[in-house]
């Protein structure tokens, strides 16, 4: 297959308005969830004599629960509806939820708010299936590789755009009215480019909606355990998860302790994996030419083990800070081992972003069309389920004493099996 620029899908109705409404999303998550995270930390928890650490982990809990209730569920509407009417509806919803979180932050209520968050989380899950489902039914399958990295990049971007402006904003002058307005209108804004999302045709109209989402879940998870073809990527998709989970929630503990750095020095080593995996899926299309396969797979996982081993070593040999020395960032970034450890963070996300996007692509392309939503439901509820397996892991071992330099060495051994995983997927 000949290459094309990827950036002229950003002119088409078929992939434009889902991109915007996708990224849109993703910013007001995680504006959301980060100001609420801040607000907890520095004020609720205080006023409320609780834990803050606590609470925080309870968030994280209470918006990954959605994905294991509502998957299967959201995955079976997308299958048997219209993709785009369900997202419009979908995105009609969360404009209702940031008003009630706008409330939240007004009443200063930490449950109106916890609520809120398992709402947004719901919404979550239900737009997942949509948002990869869709896909394939509007863009040809020279182009999937293209759409993929571009919502991957984009993706990780409003992560972390959403997540500065949430702590950057929440605490100034009057941060949660400002927080408010803003969920507010970006939802709107995200309902309004959805409506421009061309419709598609049933994938699967004489599907019977099934409320119980327990059997529902174990009967798309076993549908993907009899299909190896497509559980296999599900699998290696789901480890990725696993493994990025892993170094996002250990960065502020990394840049704190380890590097001896303050919060500019945690925004800077997010702002370079964020760049970092929107380089490594864009560059997925110069190095597949449109054509979906995995042959550059095993080398992502094999690129995050090399780099994740050398930010351990690197981390060994960071000098310690002097106490007279001035703001954490300009001291970081003064010393050599800091852009080796920047280099370092880069070249783990590039690497994963070779890893994920040809996976995604291969579990649309392989998908029948009458299942395909709930195939991508499945790896939803796995990507949840690794993630929550992430935080169990990590939470054990640094209380068995491991440092984070140490945590990330760990992941770097165990993600040798995905170099060995990824090659045997035929």
């Amino acid at each position: 297959m000949g290459q094309h620029n990827q950036f002229t899908l950003l002119s088409k109705r078929q992939f434009l308005p889902l991109f915007i409404t996708q990224s849109l999303g993703a910013f007001n998550d995680n504006l959301f969830k980060n100001a609420l995270v801040i607000l907890i930390t520095f004020d609720l928890a205080i006023r409320s004599g609780s834990d803050p650490g606590l609470l925080v982990t309870s968030a994280a809990g209470i918006f990954i629960l959605p994905f294991f209730l509502f998957s299967a569920t959201a995955g079976q509407l997308a299958d048997r509806y219209d993709k785009a009417h369900v997202i419009r509806l979908v995105k009609l919803v969360e404009v209702f939820l940031m008003l009630g979180a706008a409330l939240g932050f007004y009443l200063q209520s930490l449950g109106f708010l916890f609520f809120a968050l398992f709402l947004m989380g719901a919404q979550s899950a239900f737009f997942g299936p949509l948002k990869y489902g869709i896909l394939p039914d509007h863009l040809p399958g020279d182009e999937l590789i293209s759409g993929n990295a571009l919502i991957q990049a984009a993706t990780f971007l409003a992560i972390l755009l959403g997540t500065l402006a949430g702590g950057l904003l929440i605490m100034a002058t009057g941060g949660p009215e400002i927080i408010s307005l803003a969920l507010v209108l970006i939802a709107l804004a995200g309902w309004l480019a959805s409506r421009a999302i061309p419709a598609t045709a049933s994938a699967a109209p004489e599907l019977r909606i099934s409320l119980n989402f327990l059997a529902e879940t174990w009967s798309i998870i076993s549908y993907g355990a009899h299909h190896p073809e497509i559980f296999r990527p599900i699998l290696a998709v789901s480890w990725f998860w696993l493994v990025g989970a892993t170094f996002l929630a250990q960065l502020p503990t990394f840049g704190k302790v380890s590097l001896a750095g303050d919060e500019a020095t945690v925004t800077l080593l997010l702002l370079v994996f964020s760049i970092g995996i929107g380089t490594g899926s864009l560059l997925c299309n110069r190095l597949l030419r449109g054509a979906i396969h995995l042959t550059y797979v095993p080398y992502g996982a094999l690129g995050i083990s090399l780099f994740a081993l050398e930010i351990y070593f690197a981390s060994n040999a960071y000098p310690v800070k002097p106490s007279d020395a001035h703001s954490g960032v300009f001291w970081f970034l003064s010393q050599g081992y800091g852009w080796r450890v920047l280099l370092d963070m880069f070249m783990i996300a590039l690497s994963g972003g070779i890893y994920i996007v040809p996976l995604n692509a291969l579990i649309q392309a392989r998908s029948e069309e009458a299942h395909r939503a709930r195939n991508i439901a499945t790896v939803n509820i796995l990507n949840a389920l690794f993630m929550v397996v992430s935080a169990i892991v990590s939470a054990l071992l640094l209380t068995l004493g491991f440092s984070v330099p140490e945590l990330f060495l760990t992941v770097a051994i165990c993600n040798l099996g995905a170099i060995y995983f990824t090659a045997k997927i035929s």
